[in-house]
Parts: C-alpha cells; structure tokens; sequence
C-alpha cells in the first residue's frame, strides 16, 4: 500500500454502500473509531481514510485543498465509496470534492468551515505564525505539545488518551504548509455556502450546540435556502461530534446512505 495512506475498515466487504469517512486536520481514523463501532451502522461498509500528512503519514507535494479532493475523491472512486462523511477540515475537503464535480453523492459533513473568519482563533494565529521566518516551525512544534494536552479536557474521558496521542504525532512542517494552503482556499472563497449549495447533492451539516466554529446568521440562512441541504444541531458537543455523540452521527450517516439514488 502507498506509505501516504492509513486506512480503517468495518463493516461486511459485500455491503451494497460504502462510505468514505475523512478526519479533520492533525487526526487519523482513531477519531471514526466509536462511530464505526456504532449498531445502527454494523451493515454498511465504512472506510476511514486519514488525510495524507497527518497522523504520520506522507503528505504529497501537493497539499492544497484542490489536490486533497482529487486524492479523496480518487480513493472513494477506486473503494466504491457511494457516500462521504468528512470532519472539521476533512468536511471541508469533501465540500470541495462535490464543489469541484468530483463525488456526487452524499455528504455528511461534521463542523465545516465556511468562512475565515468562522475557523478557530488559535489556527489562524499559528498560520500568521508559520509565515514568520525562523520561528513558523518551531512554533507549530511547541503547539502540537501543548493542543493535545489541552483537548483532552474537550474529548470523552475514555478516550482522551488515545486521541491526544494520536494528535501529537504530527510533522510540525507538513502542518505549517497544509494550513497555509487551507487559509490560501478559504481566501479564494470567501464563503463556501455557495459552493455547496451549486454542487447540488445531498448534505447534512451536522454541528455540536457548542461547536467553536463559527456559523454567521447569513451563512446559516444561505445554508437553510439550499433544498438539498439539511442542518442538524447535536446536543451537548462541541467540535469533535463524532467522539462526543457517535450515536447521533451515526444515525446521520445511516440517512444519507438512504438518500444514495
């Protein structure tokens, strides 16, 4: 198998849907373990797929947004992936896969970003920090000791451990550049509500009722406008859903795969 890809698999091979699920930025698969693990999705066929660069793994020359859809769109394509669960950046990978004609089928996408300014404070200061010379690497290596420590007091007891582990095995260098790359998409799209909504396929917007991602009124209203689009307001979560509520997002999951024509 390519060094780039780590890939998690549940559920029977001869399943008539797969689904692609992609974690978001500085996670591997460990973060779709409890929601792979859930009943209501024992008969589909699940594929987590860490984003190459994180998690240890070999990121590609290319790490813009564009290239992540092509690479994720390919590996959905050659897995027979017919619905795609995405988190965080990984949402917003899949929001591009659509967007760009890649995938046309069903999205469930848990805590995208839409806008600049709706992305965590913290990230926007270490991109403007990674773009200082001789100190951009040095300041993403002392910020992936200190964010792991810091989410375990955001992520389910049980499994705190294993998902701070899992952050803290990230390349300083290959997070400065794909960050860099990301605020580089999001100032070409200055709101992604539009793109989305003109891709046209079924969507489920899927966030905690204390996400810290932002959603402005005018983004929830493009949001609600769109026929193909559908909110979900998960109680008690926040960013990380999918640990924090498994059994909501799998539920989630089991509806967009009814939605695959």
């Amino acid at each position: 198998m390519d060094r780039r890809w780590d890939v998690r698999r549940a559920g029977p091979d001869e399943a008539p849907h797969r689904v692609l699920m992609i974690p978001g930025g500085l996670c591997s698969t460990e973060f779709y373990a409890d929601v792979m693990a859930e009943p209501a999705v024992a008969g589909l066929r699940l594929v987590g797929v860490t984003m190459p660069g994180f998690g240890g793994t070999e990121a590609p020359e290319d790490v813009s947004m564009e290239n992540y859809a092509r690479l994720m769109a390919e590996f959905a394509a050659e897995s027979g992936c017919d619905v795609v669960v995405g988190h965080s950046l990984g949402a917003n990978v899949a929001i591009e896969m659509a967007a760009a004609g890649l995938f046309s089928g069903p999205l469930v996408l848990l805590s995208p970003t839409f806008s600049r300014g709706d992305e965590a404070r913290f990230l926007a200061v270490m991109n403007g920090l990674g773009r200082v010379p001789g100190l951009g690497i040095a300041g993403w290596a002392g910020m992936l000791k200190l964010l792991p420590k810091a989410m375990k007091r955001e992520l389910p007891k049980h499994r705190a451990e294993a998902l701070a582990a899992d952050m803290a095995a990230n390349d300083p260098a290959t997070c400065r550049r794909i960050v860099r790359r990301y605020y580089e998409y999001l100032d070409r799209w200055p709101s992604l509500v539009p793109r989305l909504c003109e891709a046209d396929v079924p969507a489920w917007v899927v966030r905690g009722d204390h996400d810290e991602i932002g959603l402005t009124d005018g983004e929830r209203r493009g949001l609600e406008a769109c026929p193909r689009v559908r909110m979900v307001t998960v109680p008690d979560a926040g960013h990380a859903v999918l640990v924090e509520q498994p059994a909501r997002v799998a539920d989630v999951v089991v509806d967009a795969v009814a939605a695959v024509l």
